[in-house]
């Protein structure tokens, strides 16, 4: 993100926790999920896919002196919107959207390579946006 100019905050901890959720909930040995990001006007959009579309994710209160279970109540929290929507069989994409707020001290903000850009394997592609699941 910095090489994008864009600010780390919050999105790094919406990023983190997502990835997180994904290995410890929905991940299968063997199987690898893939990681997203891309921005549409002021919007990033963060986009994880795993391969278990039969376990979702669910807001839960965690015990005041849990050491766990708070992920989704930090995206919750600093996401804008946040949801859950159906890939090809048998994935699913858990998606948050931030909105960036250009950082005074960052005088690149918005400069950089562009964060519409995905690199797979030295050749760089444009993703296409996924609609917001409903």
């Amino acid at each position: 993100m910095r090489s994008w100019g864009l600010p780390l905050e919050p999105t790094e901890l919406v990023d983190a926790e997502l990835a997180a959720n994904t290995v410890t909930h929905g991940r299968v040995p063997g199987r690898d999920f893939r990681l997203l990001m891309y921005v549409i006007g002021g919007t990033l959009r963060v986009e994880v896919t795993d391969t278990r579309s039969d376990r979702l994710p669910v807001v839960a209160s965690a015990p005041g002196d849990g050491e766990s279970g708070r992920g989704l109540l930090l995206v919750e929290a600093l996401a804008a919107r946040w949801g859950v929507g159906e890939g090809p069989a048998p994935r699913k994409i858990v998606w948050a959207e931030v909105v960036l707020q250009p950082d005074p001290e960052n005088l690149d903000f918005g400069a950089g390579d562009g964060p519409n850009k995905e690199t797979t394997q030295g050749k760089e592609t444009r993703p296409s946006p996924t609609p917001p699941a409903r």
